[in-house]
């Protein structure tokens, strides 16, 4: 009976030991995870314009620099989107173009729209 008694004993404690240990291990690691997270990080670009201007001014184009990809074309008109997958390229006349969102229209849906926003009828 003894026996059967510290052998209980013996083995509760090894599985709360073991418990503790488990814990212990799960709590220090997330500390440690935690401290290394600020410098995994990478960091945000700059809030002011100075990355943006600074790119553009670094930019090598003998034609027209698109402000707003960066793109050298020949032309301010000729400018491509910056997300052509959501975005239609709509040409206004005089060499100006607009690219607006797709918004789930048909192709030429956007442009339509546009042109009848121009006309004052929409």
């Amino acid at each position: 009976m003894r026996l059967l008694l510290l052998t209980l004993i013996c083995s509760l404690a090894g599985s709360s030991l073991a418990q503790f240990q488990f814990f212990e291990q799960m709590f220090n690691q997330g500390g440690q995870q935690q401290q290394q997270r600020p410098q995994q990080q990478e960091q945000n670009v700059a809030s002011d314009s100075a990355w943006y201007q600074k790119t553009y001014e670094g930019a090598r184009c003998t034609n027209y620099l698109c402000p707003g990809t960066l793109a050298c074309v020949h032309f301010p008109h000729h400018c491509p989107c910056a997300f052509p997958a959501i975005e239609d390229k709509v040409e206004l006349g005089e060499g100006s173009a607009i690219c607006v969102s797709k918004g789930g229209w048909k192709e030429g849906e956007a442009a339509r729209k546009i042109e009848l926003a121009r006309k004052g009828m929409l």
